[in-house]
């Protein structure tokens, strides 16, 4: 596969509209304390703005073609670093010793190819400790997704499992005739800070991740079977769990908020000898 080819597959559409690269940075208000971190730095369009205000600048980019065209623009600017990198397997982790400042943010800044963006955007929930500010154009739908409240049919696991650590909202939307190629979608910028710490209490933060994509995986059904499907468990221990945590079994998931997430977790965890919670003997 070409080079162009392998772009089209990813869904890369680079910006090439002044104002709104002016825009995402004003969203990112970095300072020259600030480690940015940007994610798909493509032709540049993004990157110079963002070199302009951080402190420090490390550019993720997984295609070599465009690594060679850019690294020569960045030659002159020594605190730019051009890294070619997959952001869903980067070590996030590393950041904070890259900071020029020790009490700088970390910021990470991209405009995510639309095929990727979900496992991106889980990859940086799941590294939120060495991050402090998340600023990503996406596809209009999945930033509404993630900023969604309760209640409407965007609302979902990808909503409550961000917004568990972090808060979220749909800073700008985009135009198709803002990126070359024109994609066929809008899009838009989500803004996510990273909270000192969980929304609510999760004792065990791998059961309620599946808890919640259990809760939406069968969208039509109630809570109860959603949850008995999702998990395995019999319908009767699903809707004794619900019924444990003060929430009706005939439910939906897009009706439960973080609390209510929060309580069905801990019934529905694993007791300490490997059996499921909320069965009546």
């Amino acid at each position: 596969m070409t080079t162009t080819g392998r772009r089209r597959a990813l869904g890369q559409h680079f910006l090439r509209d002044p104002g709104v690269t002016r825009a995402i940075v004003d969203v990112a208000s970095l300072t020259p304390a600030d480690l940015c971190v940007e994610i798909g730095p493509g032709e540049g369009a993004l990157t110079f703005r963002l070199a302009q205000h951080a402190g420090r600048l490390l550019a993720l980019e997984v295609d070599e073609a465009l690594i060679a065209a850019l690294r020569p623009r960045l030659a002159s600017l020594p605190h730019v670093e051009l890294r070619h990198a997959d952001a869903r397997r980067f070590e996030y982790t590393t950041l904070p010793a890259l900071r020029p400042s020790p009490g700088g943010r970390v910021v990470v800044v991209g405009n995510l190819p639309y095929s990727v963006s979900k496992p991106i955007l889980e990859r940086l929930v799941e590294a939120r400790t060495a991050i402090s500010e998340i600023v990503l154009t996406l596809q209009k739908e999945v930033a509404e997704r993630v900023a969604a409240a309760p209640g409407g049919k965007r609302y979902g696991a990808l909503s409550v499992l961000t917004q568990l650590y972090c808060e979220a909202r749909v800073a700008m939307t985009i135009p198709p005739g803002a990126f070359r190629p024109s994609p066929k979608v809008d899009s838009a910028v989500l803004h996510l800070k990273v909270l000192p710490a969980p929304r609510v209490s999760v004792a065990d933060e791998g059961n309620f991740a599946r808890v919640v994509k259990a809760a939406f995986g069968q969208r039509r059904k109630n809570l109860a079977n959603a949850l008995a499907g999702g998990l395995g468990a019999p319908v009767l221990m699903a809707r004794q769990w619900l019924l444990d945590a003060g929430i009706d079994p005939v439910r939906r998931g897009e009706t439960l908020s973080l609390e209510e997430f929060s309580r069905l977790n801990s019934f529905a965890c694993p007791d300490p000898d490997g059996k499921m919670k909320g069965l009546k003997r």
